[in-house]
């Protein structure tokens, strides 16, 4: 039985120093939790570092990396319970992103780093996953709500 695999967006929360000292490992970590539950990873690239809106494990910044992959629906348990036990990943969120529009994930595809576009040259590339829409939405004249009088429902009292 073949399962379909489906597009998921993953954002990776990292101290920025490990990123600053260790790029290649962080990258390799996340690619290795991600190939241990056979995905195909679409591309990767650091997103960006912010303030953090409250402290995690006592940092107040953080770096934020962005990734695309197909995998099985039933490999995303497993790919979170790697990263709950990796010491190194903050946080994360995965999203199915086969709703988001094509002209956004090229995009993010296109700001990647040259040395990641040319890593990723000779892999998949990203499809068109969203369907063009073509016709065009009529515009509806909406009639206004007339306001109902407001009944004397004797609370109020005269002095």
């Amino acid at each position: 039985m073949e399962t379909t695999k489906r597009l998921y967006e993953a954002m990776f929360l990292v101290d920025p120093a490990l990123v600053a000292s260790d790029w290649d490992g962080i990258t390799g970590l996340i690619q290795g939790i991600l190939k241990r539950a056979g995905v195909e990873i679409v591309c990767l690239r650091k997103w960006a570092e912010r303030k953090l809106a409250y402290e995690i494990q006592h940092k107040s910044r953080g770096t934020y990396i962005q990734c695309y992959f197909r995998a099985e629906g039933r490999k995303i348990a497993e790919i979170e319970r790697d990263i709950r036990l990796s010491e190194r990943i903050m946080r994360t969120l995965i999203l199915l992103a086969e709703d988001r529009p094509a002209e956004v994930i090229e995009r993010d595809m296109a700001t990647l780093p040259p040395e990641m576009q040319e890593a990723l040259q000779p892999g998949p590339q990203v499809e068109s996953i969203a369907p063009e829409v073509t016709e065009e939405v009529e515009e509806q004249e909406l009639e206004p709500i007339a306001e109902e009088p407001q009944e004397d429902d004797g609370s109020q009292q005269d002095s």
